[in-house]
């Protein structure tokens, strides 16, 4: 008898050219492929673990002619330690409570994305966005994803408002932070450092080996924070490893 996984074959496709939203002067593409039906689950880990990322119900990653700069990394949650500029962090935010949620989207995370949005990154790529294009980005998954809100108060029936927001996915092997936003207002906080240590926390309870944080780009600012959190594996050559643990094999 012929299985499922057998039976089906993705079919990828490759984007034209486009201006590069990291640096300047360069050309982007992406390579991507439909995640649908029952082996959505399976094919997008297996996916993610060679340096793909989730977009609603599409699976891409950087397939760039003559630039390798995109480089995807995760963490190792059981090996990480946080730095002591990272313990702050976490001691600075003991007064909020992390919920897991269905991913549904409402007005209130709305409303809190717009002004993270209009503050943040008003000449981005979501500049535009509106609640129905919201909506797409939490609800459009085939896959298991979840909504993790950071609210002040230490207990369900004392909560106050919420702060920030994490849109994740569940694979078989880790956490897939999909995307994330928080008050403006609060930047003392350092919420953005923040959900990703705390991320790191969710995947050691439910037993998973590893935090993925997307794509690295050596230069550019946008991205150097996710350089502090160690260790750090990189994938380079279809392989997972350190930044020495690269070195030494080259």
């Amino acid at each position: 008898m012929t299985n499922q996984s057998s039976r089906y074959i993705p079919q990828f496709y490759v984007t034209a050219p486009t201006p590069c939203p990291y640096l300047e002067g360069r050309q982007e593409r992406k390579i991507f492929t439909s995640l649908a039906g029952p082996l959505a689950e399976t094919l997008h880990s297996e996916l993610i673990r060679d340096g793909f990322r989730r977009s609603q119900s599409i699976a891409y990653k950087p397939a760039c002619e003559e630039c390798f700069a995109c480089v995807s990394v995760r963490i190792p949650v059981d090996s990480f330690i946080p730095s002591r500029s990272q313990r702050r962090i976490i001691n600075a935010n003991r007064d909020l409570m992390t919920l897991e949620r269905a991913p549904l989207a409402t007005e209130d995370q709305f409303a809190l994305l717009r002004t993270y949005i209009d503050n943040r990154h008003a000449e981005g790529g979501m500049a535009d966005m509106s609640y129905l294009d919201y909506q797409g980005m939490v609800q459009d998954s085939p896959i298991t994803t979840k909504i993790f809100e950071y609210r002040i108060g230490t207990k369900i029936h004392d909560r106050g408002p919420t702060l920030a927001i994490g849109l994740t996915d569940v694979l078989d092997d880790g956490l897939s932070m999909v995307y994330s936003f928080f008050d403006p207002a609060e930047s003392p906080r350092s919420l953005g450092t923040y959900m990703i240590l705390d991320h790191i926390r969710l995947a050691r309870q439910k037993g998973l080996p590893f935090l993925y944080l997307g794509y690295w780009i050596e230069g550019c600012d946008k991205m150097n924070y996710k350089s502090k959190f160690k260790p750090l594996e990189y994938l380079k050559g279809g392989t997972w490893a350190s930044a020495q643990e690269h070195a030494l094999k080259t």
